[in-house]
């Protein structure tokens, strides 16, 4: 997938190329990630679509809930879902940045 350390550097088209579609990865995995938030708020917390669509956005980004929560089992879902959220923050930030550094890392032919 890149190419090795006595290999030449991949032109800039090969590099953008592959931050599109590391890019890409990542776009689907949020979209996913928001889709179970949403999923979660609408039937746990019994919110309509847009409400809940606007809940998972804002845990999903680092905000913080919205709208009060009701019962137990949406309290323990959001706690959950805000936890899971920084992971996929966190492993975005690594699918978006590997291009990046192996491009770095190669061009100063760093270990």
């Amino acid at each position: 997938m890149f190419e090795r350390r006595h290999e030449k550097l991949a032109p800039l088209s090969v590099f953008l190329r592959r931050l599109a579609g590391w890019g890409a990865v990542s776009v689907a995995l949020v979209f996913v990630v928001l889709l179970v938030g949403v999923a979660g708020y609408h039937w746990l917390g019994a919110l309509d679509w847009v409400d809940s669509i606007l809940e998972a956005s804002m845990i999903l980004g680092g905000m913080g809930p919205v709208n009060p929560l009701k019962t137990t089992a949406v309290k323990l879902f959001a706690s959950g879902y805000a936890l899971f959220s920084g992971l996929v923050f966190i492993a975005v930030m690594g699918l978006l940045l590997t291009p990046v550094v192996h491009r770095m890392l190669h061009k100063f032919h760093v270990e």
